[in-house]
C-alpha cells in the first residue's frame, strides 16, 4: 500500500479533538490552526472518514511549494506525480482560494494547475489533447497562503458532518461535528444521564448516542474516495466491517432531548429513527419553566437560540435566566452550554467553571461549563 501525506480540516478551536480522534486510531499527527496533519495508507483514508466525528473533511496532499508567478505555478504543478492518483480518464475539476499571496486571481490559479496536470497527465499516459474526464470525481483544490501554494485532492465528498440521519431541521441547526465536539468535551460517558433541553432538530442528543454506543460516525454515508479504483473495495469493506464489530449496539442510554416546540420534537424523532435510535432517545416537548430532570450527576448540553440567529436577544437572555434558575434545584448535573452572550454568566445567575472558545459557523461564541458535585 502507498504512504500519502494526509490531512483532516476543522473548524478552529477544536483541532485538539481531532488531533486525539487520530492518534486513536493509531496515526501521529501535527497540529495547526483548523488543520490536523498525519501520515497513512489507503486504509487510513478510510478509517479517518468513517470514524472523525469533530473534522470537516480529509484530504491528500499532493505537494507544498512556493511560487510568486504563473510559471512557477505551472511548473511545479507539473512536476508532481498526479499519475499516482488521477487515472486516465479522471475527472478533476479545480477549486481554489488564495490569501495575502502574489498569485491573487483565483480563476487564474485554478486554470494554470489544471492545465499543468493535463501536460503532467498526458505525458504519463502517451496521451495528446484534452482528457476525458469521464471517469471517477477527484475534487481537487490549489490554496495559496502568503504565496506558500498547497495542492489537495478530496478524498471525502459531502462534508463530514453529513452523517446521513438529517431528514429535517429548523431554521439553524448546528452542525454535527460541532455537536458532537461539545458532547466530547463533557467527557460524558453512557453510564450517566444525558440531556439536551433546546433539542431543536436533535442533532446534539443523536450525536451523543452515536458516541454512547461507538458508532461510527460514517456508517450511514458514502465517500468519494469509495469511488477511486487505486482505492479497492476490499478497504472500504474492511473498515466497515470493523465500524460494525466495534460498535455497541446493547449498550443502554439515558438520553433525552426535549424543546418548546413541538413541531421540532417530530422532526428530532424522525432524525432519530433515521439515525437508528427509535427507542433509544426519549423526546419530550416542554418549556424550560416546566423542565423535568430525572437522575443524579448528568449531563446536560445545550444550543440556546443566539440573539443573531432566531430572534431577539431578549429572547436568549430569558431563556438563559429559566436555564439557570431549573439548575439550581439539580447541583449534581454538570450543565454545557454554548452562547455568543457576553453576559451568560451573569443571566445564568453563576460563574462558569471553565470556559472555551469555539465557532458556531462565522459566528464566535463560548463553550461554558458549569460543572456538577457528584453525589
Amino acid at each position: 500500500m502507498s504512504k500519502f501525506n494526509l490531512v483532516a480540516t476543522s473548524a478552529m478551536g477544536v483541532e485538539a479533538l481531532v488531533a486525539d480522534e487520530v492518534k486513536a486510531l493509531g496515526y501521529e499527527t501535527r497540529t495547526e490552526n483548523g488543520k490536523v496533519y498525519f501520515q497513512g495508507d489507503e486504509t487510513a483514508i478510510a478509517r479517518t472518514n468513517m470514524w472523525l466525528r469533530v473534522a470537516d473533511r480529509v484530504r491528500i496532499i499532493v505537494g507544498e511549494f512556493h511560487a510568486k508567478t504563473f510559471d512557477d505555478l505551472f511548473e511545479q504543478t507539473k512536476a508532481l506525480a498526479w499519475e499516482k492518483f488521477l487515472p486516465v480518464d479522471a475527472a478533476f475539476p479545480v477549486a481554489g482560494k488564495s490569501v495575502k499571496s502574489t498569485l491573487y486571481s483565483v480563476p487564474d490559479c485554478q486554470a494554470i494547475v489544471k492545465k499543468a496536470i493535463v501536460e503532467r497527465l498526458n505525458r504519463a499516459y502517451k496521451r495528446s489533447g484534452f482528457l476525458s474526464e469521464s471517469g471517477p470525481l477527484f475534487k481537487l483544490e490549489v490554496s495559496i497562503l502568503k504565496d506558500k501554494v498547497t495542492l489537495t485532492i478530496d478524498t471525502s465528498g459531502t462534508g463530514l458532518h453529513r452523517r446521513g440521519y438529517r431528514v429535517g431541521q429548523g431554521d439553524a441547526p448546528i452542525k454535527e461535528t460541532l455537536a458532537a465536539a461539545l458532547v466530547t468535551l463533557t467527557r460524558w460517558n453512557p453510564d450517566r444521564p444525558f440531556m439536551d433541553p433546546l433539542c431543536g432538530s436533535g442533532t446534539i442528543p443523536i450525536e451523543a448516542a452515536m458516541i454512547g454506543q461507538n458508532i461510527a460516525p460514517g456508517t450511514n454515508r458514502d465517500f468519494l474516495s469509495e469511488e477511486w479504483p487505486w482505492m479497492g473495495q476490499t478497504v472500504w469493506d474492511r473498515v466497515r466491517e470493523e465500524a460494525e464489530d466495534l460498535a455497541k449496539y446493547d449498550q443502554p442510554l439515558m438520553i433525552t432531548g426535549s424543546d418548546v416546540d413541538g413541531r421540532m420534537v417530530k422532526v428530532a424523532e424522525e432524525n432519530a429513527i433515521e439515525a437508528g435510535f427509535a427507542d433509544l432517545i426519549q423526546w419530550k416537548q416542554q418549556d424550560l419553566k416546566d423542565l423535568s430532570i430525572e437522575g443524579v450527576n448528568g449531563v446536560m448540553v445545550g444550543n440556546p437560540p443566539y440573539g443573531e440567529r432566531l430572534g431577539e436577544i431578549a429572547e436568549a437572555e430569558d431563556i438563559t435566566r429559566a436555564l439557570g434558575k431549573v439548575m439550581e434545584n439539580h447541583p449534581s448535573w454538570s450543565v454545557y452550554m454554548i452562547s455568543p452572550l457576553e453576559n451568560f454568566e451573569e443571566l445564568y445567575g453563576k460563574k462558569a467553571t471553565r470556559k472555551r472558545k469555539l465557532f458556531n459557523g462565522f459566528i464566535r461564541t463560548d463553550y461554558y461549563q458549569f460543572w456538577g458535585k457528584r453525589v
